[in-house]
């Protein structure tokens, strides 16, 4: 029987060496299978630190963390074939074609013959790049990099993918084919963890989203629950974003 509760975090805290102030400091969150789940707040709020740490790149000071039904770090062999990761820097080969990154990664995995074949197919048709696949990434346009990204984390059809800046810094085309195929994706039954500093994108695909800075929980909730609840009589997160963390730049 599946879980419900695919994302478990229960007031873990992480400082980094040399620093005073946590990444995060007693942070705890949910969240749901089948969820298209928002993290937003400004640089430096923890939101990069929280990724890695549930894609067990870094380790947490205290807390606990369950993915998929699995603790962090004891289990984290358990949980890798069962997550994807597309990194707000590109991880790609350059001077490697797409198809040369994708069957890279698709071995990563444990994928090969006819099967990584038809889904490396299936993907870069899903994703506007079949025209493209024989191209080495270095030649490819911003929006082109963050679509072959993306693909490397969905080959073996993950049960949570882990989006960090997904659209950041390409066309408004590339931007709306890659946020309908998340919607997508997720319909298929792939639970999305994804960060954002577009309110706008990320009222408009998440089905909940958390609030944190300086490493703790704001809020959370639905957005329009949210806009409700906080009283953001402008009615957008855009409003409620800056209602909550203020205007003060954060560089």
């Amino acid at each position: 029987m599946l879980i419900e509760v695919i994302i478990d975090i229960n007031q873990i805290s992480k400082t980094y060496r040399g620093n005073a102030s946590p990444a995060l400091n007693d942070l705890t969150l949910s969240i749901r299978r089948g969820e298209i789940f928002g993290l937003l707040g400004p640089n430096g709020a923890g939101k990069s630190t929280l990724l890695n740490i549930l894609c067990g790149l870094l380790t947490f000071d205290r807390g606990t963390v369950t993915v998929c039904g699995y603790p962090l770090p004891s289990r984290l062999d358990d949980i890798k074939p069962l997550i994807g990761v597309a990194p707000q820097d590109i991880a790609l080969y350059p001077t490697l074609t797409g198809y040369e990154n994708l069957k890279i990664f698709g071995g990563i995995y444990g994928m090969k013959g006819q099967p990584l074949e038809q889904r490396i197919s299936e993907m870069l048709s899903f994703f506007g790049l079949e025209h493209s696949k024989n191209k080495r990434i270095d030649a490819y346009s911003g929006g082109m990099k963050r679509r072959i990204n993306l693909i490397a984390g969905l080959l073996h059809r993950p049960e949570a993918l882990f989006l960090d800046e997904p659209t950041v810094g390409i066309d408004v085309q590339s931007k709306t084919l890659i946020l309908d195929n998340l919607k997508q994706i997720n319909s298929e039954g792939t639970t999305i963890i994804y960060t954002s500093h577009y309110m706008e994108e990320a009222e408009q695909l998440c089905t909940r989203v958390a609030f944190i800075d300086e490493g703790r929980l704001l809020c959370e909730g639905a957005p329009a629950e949210l806009l409700h609840e906080q009283g953001c009589t402008d009615g957008n997160l855009e409003s409620l974003y800056l209602q909550l963390t203020g205007k003060k730049l954060r560089d």
